[in-house]
């Protein structure tokens, strides 16, 4: 988490923090959408110049921090623009919802370029992100509390 934290200080653009803060008012409830808005362009900032695989690249790199969703949508919103991705059809992969929330994602990053609310301030952000990378967390370890299934279940007689 210090680590992201340091490489989002490092941007020298408030959009990220603009588009994320839409998303938090017209969304409210969605905190993986808000955090992709937020974490967008991490892909540029890991390997700058690198613009064609940097939504590949933010989605791979935070998905063991932030979970499947988060990275998800980085990755459809950079391929369905046509900056992220390697070809294919550029959809998110996880159902109607989700394409839904990549083209709030967009229409969020436009309204934010052209202006924007008050970003406010990173630091604004880090319960957000630790709150989401808590539930990542839970969510990759978790037991099934039934455990392993054991035998077969075919009946016989």
């Amino acid at each position: 988490m210090v680590e992201l934290m340091e490489l989002l200080r490092g941007s020298p653009d408030d959009r990220a923090l603009r588009t994320a803060a839409l998303l938090r008012r017209s969304h409210p409830a969605d905190k993986e959408l808000q955090l992709a808005g937020l974490l967008h362009d991490v892909g540029r900032m890991l390997r700058p110049g690198d613009g064609v695989r940097h939504a590949i690249l933010a989605a791979q790199a935070l998905r063991p921090l932030l979970g499947d969703r988060v990275a998800l949508l980085i990755r459809a919103a950079g391929t369905a623009d046509g900056t992220g991705g390697s070809g294919g059809s550029g959809g998110p992969g996880g159902g109607p919802d989700d394409a839904e929330a990549v083209a709030t994602l967009h229409r969020a990053r436009e309204a934010a370029g052209a202006s924007g609310p008050d970003a406010g301030v990173l630091e604004d952000w880090r319960p957000l992100l630790e709150l989401v990378a808590a539930g990542s967390c839970r969510a990759a370890n978790a037991i099934d509390p039934l455990g392993p299934p054991r035998g077969s279940i075919t009946r016989t007689g």
